[in-house]
């Protein structure tokens, strides 16, 4: 994973990149049809160079990673998932103008610590299925 400006993620390799990763991260949840993923790719990538110091960019596929996808509530794509010392603090959905992209990475830089710190911790296992 060091060097490399953009990470693929799967169910597998969730909780050590995102959950226990020493960074912020944002997460791109996509699936290989979806058009508008692929618009929004050139500009993902554009800011995992950017950012790469500073923040995790990933990438994960929702069609072979439902596990994933389903504990964070994912149901579109592309939906950006952005996370500070585990926790989700922020998402975007839909192919949003990528300016907007670049700004919520900044503002998570800037206040997703203080923002996940302050979150109520969920417990994922935690069914209503008795």
């Amino acid at each position: 994973m060091e060097g490399e400006e953009l990470v693929e993620v799967d169910d597998l390799t969730w909780e050590k990149t995102i959950e226990k990763g020493e960074k912020p991260s944002v997460v791109m949840f996509y699936s290989p049809s979806c058009s508008y993923c692929h618009s929004m790719e050139p500009f993902f990538h554009q800011y995992a160079k950017e950012f790469k110091e500073t923040i995790v960019f990933a990438r994960l596929n929702i069609i072979t990673n439902q596990w994933t996808a389903e504990k964070y509530g994912v149901r579109g794509t592309p939906t950006f998932k952005f996370f500070c010392s585990g926790k989700p603090v922020s998402e975007l959905v839909g192919a949003v103008y990528p300016a907007i992209l670049k700004k919520m990475v900044e503002e998570v830089l800037e206040h997703g610590e203080v923002c996940a710190k302050n979150r109520t911790e969920i417990n994922y296992d935690i069914t209503g299925y008795g």
